[in-house]
């Protein structure tokens, strides 16, 4: 289950950048999401899902690897591309600006910037990556 739950139904094990295909497909995702059920089910989904593989990461770490942050583990992405999203949506919700939140612009740079500071890992996403831990996995993506 850690497997499943960890690589996104087996996204991670993609050849080619598998974090930035786990973070398109948290994109599509989220857009349903926020479509179907706001920005309040958006934010739930967020909080579970960071707890979730939280725990899981920790299993599939302790159960397949040695290796803190082995690279097929991509729901830290998924939460990531969520948290990314999380404070324009909620003004948007609050303001009750739909128009802006369905702009493909929107997603597109919200997708761009959190490759950017992912790939690049300013502090104190660093940090974050510095722990070798589940912790850390899911963290430096949250930040």
């Amino acid at each position: 289950m850690s497997k499943i739950v960890c690589t996104i139904l087996f996204v991670g094990f993609f050849p080619l950048a598998p974090g930035t295909l786990a973070s398109f497909v948290a994109l599509l995702i989220a857009y349903f999401i926020y479509s179907f059920g706001g920005f309040l089910l958006l934010l739930a989904f967020t909080v579970f899902s960071f707890i979730f593989g939280l725990h899981f990461t920790s299993k599939y770490i302790s159960d397949y690897h040695k290796s803190a942050d082995p690279k097929e583990i991509v729901i830290d992405e998924v939460v990531g591309q969520w948290v990314t999203l999380l404070p324009s949506l909620s003004i948007i919700w609050l303001f009750n600006y739909f128009n802006w939140a369905s702009s493909m612009s929107f997603w597109l740079w919200s997708f761009i910037f959190f490759r950017l500071f992912d790939i690049l890992k300013p502090w104190p996403v660093s940090w974050a990556d510095n722990k070798h831990s589940a912790f850390g996995v899911m963290l430096d993506d949250v930040l």
